[in-house]
């Protein structure tokens, strides 16, 4: 079995592997870290958790490394284009790891926050800019950022740049760089524009495919629970009292579907957070770095905002709705069973999602045991709020009074209501006063 050791990297970069705790480099590191370290082009069809950021980063940090050149402002050594936040600051996290003490600059820009940070790291110059495409071509439109020296391009995650109709964005950043650079490209799938793609901006690539597209992992329990869609809520809370769970990452298909769950289970006092596109960036973070070290234990996340979450230990993920489209349950399920351990992937399906879990069972050639759930009548979280007071649609409104109406309905019988002092009106007063001076 092939170590790490093995493996042509430098000293600096092998001491930061084994001080993360690796020895052993998973299959797609295995066959394309040798590659890459002599500048060839590569494709690799990989899904989520495989280990494919590190194939990637630690080639890169090797052929960037002993710079003897001043840095050009605004001019970015090496690029890697990611579709979300989330998977951007992953990626830095990683080259702040493997890269320590190798004296390269880096730095991640990506929208929702401001982008003064962003621009004062790209005029100091840097080795590796790692970004999502909208800010990207923001800043070049902008005059704060140039491609032309880039020396390696990684374009990660393709699939789901597609689903999230950054095609045409990634041509643009496309044609803005260098025809001599080494390009690396990463997805899951290969739909057909991700394929003309490739054949656009690879040149003689090696082809590394760790595992046949759309396949499941193999330590991975999965199983479906019917139920009516009313009960989806209760049976949530039952999975995650009743399995023993450690981290549970749960998928919905909508912002508000995610906001309503943890109403749901905060209101039945198990901790949750939810990370979508609506929440500030700010607040996406402390979400995650809460479910990093335990501080809640459930995790709700829409597909999307889900790309890029790589934290160890989940051991349930929880499919509440089905997915539309049939590729996205392997991207999901594939956030459990990391690192050799085994996990749980559960999705309820209610009467109306029956074809889209067909479409899964098709696509990873697999029939799912199924289970039944029966739910009971309970209250929702909006019934435990408190109600509103009961107002007569018959009844007219009350004519408002001012103070001088309201003091005589108030004075006693017999007597005669008190006079309001009348104001002063200054500019009679200044009038009169100019007039005699």
């Amino acid at each position: 079995m092939t170590k790490f050791n093995d493996l042509p990297l430098l000293e600096t970069i092998l001491k930061n592997i084994q001080e993360a705790g690796y020895d052993t480099p998973t299959p797609i590191q295995a066959q394309s870290i040798p590659p890459l370290c002599e500048g060839k082009d590569l494709l690799g069809i990989a899904q989520t958790g495989t280990g494919k950021t590190a194939a990637f980063t630690l080639p890169m940090l090797q052929k960037l490394s002993g710079r003897d050149f001043s840095l050009t402002p605004k001019e970015p050594r090496s690029l890697i284009l990611a579709p979300t936040r989330e998977l951007a600051s992953q990626i830095k996290e990683q080259i702040d790891k493997y890269g320590k003490d190798l004296k390269l600059k880096s730095a991640v820009i990506f929208g929702g926050v401001g982008q003064a940070n962003q621009v004062n790291a790209l005029r100091g110059g840097l080795d590796i800019l790692i970004a999502t495409p909208g800010r990207l071509l923001d800043l070049m439109n902008q005059g704060f950022c140039k491609l032309s020296r880039v020396e390696i391009f990684v374009l990660d995650e393709a699939d789901r740049m597609l689903d999230m109709g950054f095609i045409h964005d990634i041509k643009k950043v496309i044609s803005h760089l260098p025809e001599k650079k080494q390009t690396m490209l990463f997805s899951a799938t290969m739909p057909n524009e991700i394929v003309g793609i490739a054949n656009r901006i690879l040149k003689n690539p090696v082809r590394v495919e760790v595992t046949p597209p759309s396949s499941t992992v193999e330590r991975i329990d999965q199983r479906v629970i019917f139920c009516q869609k009313a009960h989806k809520y209760q049976l949530l809370r039952k999975v995650l009292q009743d399995e023993g769970v450690e981290l549970t990452l749960v998928f919905t298909r909508t912002k508000h579907g995610a906001n309503k769950i943890v109403d749901y289970l905060n209101a039945h006092q198990i901790k949750a957070s939810a990370i979508h596109g609506n929440k500030s960036q700010s607040a996406r973070e402390a979400a995650l770095e809460n479910f990093k070290s335990g501080a809640i234990k459930v995790l709700i996340a829409t597909d999307i905002a889900a790309r890029g979450i790589d934290v160890q230990g989940v051991s349930h993920v929880v499919n509440f709705d089905m997915p539309v489209d049939a590729e996205s349950y392997v991207h999901r399920i594939g956030r459990t069973a990391r690192a050799g351990k085994d996990g749980d992937a559960i999705s309820f399906c209610d009467e109306t999602e029956r074809e889209a879990l067909s479409r899964v069972q098709k696509l990873i050639g697999l029939k799912l045991p199924v289970e039944t759930f029966v739910g009971v009548a309970e209250k929702s979280v909006q019934d435990t709020r408190p109600p509103r007071p009961y107002r007569d649609p018959r009844a007219k409104p009350k004519a408002k009074t001012d103070q001088r109406q309201q003091s005589k309905l108030a004075a006693p019988v017999g007597q005669k209501p008190q006079q309001q002092p009348k104001k002063e009106d200054k500019s009679k007063v200044g009038y009169k006063f100019r007039n005699k001076k």
